[in-house]
């Protein structure tokens, strides 16, 4: 049954009121919106005189309320699929006589039928309409729409402005963010060969921020100022089904930047991991809260990373004790320590801009984490040579200061004070052959036998008041000499 073959005669509606002054009103439809939408329009006009009798979202609630409520009026939310049916018609107009009245919301409108169209009819022509519902006599002529201006021009022609300065704002949005990004000095000097690829991503990420930013809020801004609400306006907004275009746009865009971004992150990822084939090999050991490297080549153990300018350092990276994480902001690559000798990482950089720079520990590792820092130094490659000379030139024949350079290599100095300062470990100032009380609640003489002791099996006998965070394989990496310097230097802190 079509729609166009619902006649209606206004004028019956009298004869069949319980009441000749009341219309009794039923709402169908499964969207509250709608029925609470229908229902406002209805009470704010009194001389109207209706009273909504039921509100029903199904086929079978209505045919329910139809025979129980007996309605004068059934108003009926075509959009809505759960009611909107043919079944509904043939049974809900056809089978019961007492029905007179049905309004639809139809796409298209018609004449035949008593139609408020909210998709196509102003917001200010509601009560016009209303008006002539009210009359009760008669069927009221539809609403004129004029042949040689329909409504889908005006608004074409205005969304077509509106799409133009919307898009303007965002474009003036997104020249500003993007240049407040590039010049405030995000990003540190670029002081590596991998440094370049990686800012070229960084450079993409700040395009893409201010491409969102700028859609976001200069879209929602323009929203407000635009389309807010005027004083005495009391209308409802239009009502908006959706736009597959655009659901198709936002979808497929997103998607082909992230590929890009996948693209684009591997060829940058290659470029930071190309291997030279003579690089200069170094060790970067990370221990609670120091930094050691030593070169093989050299047979140099330093606390500071020394590095020639232009040419490749192929870093071997190890813990002996936690997570710690190798990072020189102005080389850009980072790359975490792990302990244990089945965890040592890789990790290649290649100087460009000779300068003194520091390398930290980008992974909280405990207590003194915020001072686990060393200087970089990038030299020329002569002056490279020459450190590397006076690094491997004659040993001192002062035990004494040849066991302070082994403690200053191997951190001992960041948990260990010579001046009577706490720090994590027990002060070394004045502790040779004194009485130490234990956790265990024993004491001993530091001497000889009970540093050497502590070196090779740490955690055995634990000072009071102190924790075990002696790296478990220190001893192994000393030699008998250098700890037997290290006593020496050790014994003239008094």
């Amino acid at each position: 049954m079509g729609i166009r073959n619902v006649k209606t005669n206004l004028s019956s509606l009298t004869t069949m009121n319980s009441s000749p002054d009341q219309l009794r009103v039923l709402i169908a439809s499964s969207h509250p919106l709608f029925a609470q939408g229908i229902s406002s329009l209805l009470e704010k006009r009194p001389e109207m005189d209706t009273e909504v009798v039921g509100m029903v979202s199904t086929i079978d609630e209505a045919m329910d309320a139809l025979k129980n409520l007996h309605p004068d009026l059934v108003i009926v939310d075509y959009d809505d699929d759960q009611v909107n049916r043919e079944e509904f018609l043939a049974r809900f107009v056809e089978g019961e006589g007492r029905l007179r009245v049905v309004l639809f919301s139809l796409k298209e409108g018609g004449d035949e039928a008593i139609v408020y169209d909210r998709r196509t009819m102003a917001a200010s022509q509601i009560e016009d309409w209303l008006d002539g519902l009210s009359q009760r006599t008669g069927e009221p002529e539809p609403l004129p729409v004029e042949p040689d201006e329909t409504p889908e021009q005006p608004k074409r022609r205005d969304s077509m402005r509106h799409l133009i300065l919307a898009g303007l704002l965002v474009a003036v949005l997104i020249v500003g963010s993007y240049f407040l990004l590039t010049t405030i000095e995000l990003l540190p000097e670029q002081a590596s060969l991998q440094a370049k690829p990686i800012d070229d991503l960084f450079r993409l990420d700040f395009i893409a921020i201010a491409v969102l930013f700028s859609l976001i809020i200069g879209l929602m801004v323009y929203s407000i100022v635009v389309f807010r609400r005027r004083k005495g306006d009391e209308t409802d907004g239009p009502h908006i089904e959706g736009n597959s275009r655009l659901e198709v746009v936002w979808t497929l865009v997103p998607l082909l930047f992230v590929l890009f971004l996948a693209y684009y992150g591997s060829v940058a990822l290659g470029k930071t991991t190309a291997a030279d084939p003579q690089p200069l090999r170094m060790d970067v050991i990370g221990t609670q809260w120091s930094w050691r490297f030593e070169y093989p080549a050299y047979g140099i153990i330093s606390t500071e990373m020394v590095m020639p300018v232009n040419k490749q350092a192929l870093l071997n990276l190890s813990s002996t004790d936690v997570i710690h994480s190798f990072w020189v902001p102005e080389f850009r690559v980072k790359q975490d320590l792990l302990p244990g000798e089945d965890f040592e990482r890789e990790l290649r950089v290649t100087p460009i801009e000779v300068g003194e720079y520091k390398v930290r520990c980008a992974e909280l590792c405990g207590r003194n984490h915020y001072d686990m820092l060393a200087p970089v130094k990038v030299l020329s490659q002569a002056d490279f040579d020459a450190w590397v000379e006076a690094q491997t030139g004659p040993v001192s024949d002062d035990p004494v200061l040849r066991g302070q350079a082994v403690t200053q290599q191997y951190g001992c100095l960041a948990c260990h004070s010579t001046d009577g300062s706490e720090m994590a470990g027990p002060t070394w100032l004045g502790v040779y052959g004194s009485q130490e009380a234990l956790n265990d609640g024993t004491s001993v003489t530091v001497d000889r036998e009970y540093i050497i002791k502590s070196i090779r099996e740490p955690g055995i006998q634990i000072v009071a008041g102190f924790q075990n965070i002696m790296p478990a394989g220190i001893g192994a990496d000393l030699t008998d000499e250098q700890i037997e310097d290290v006593i020496a230097f050790i014994e003239s802190l008094q």
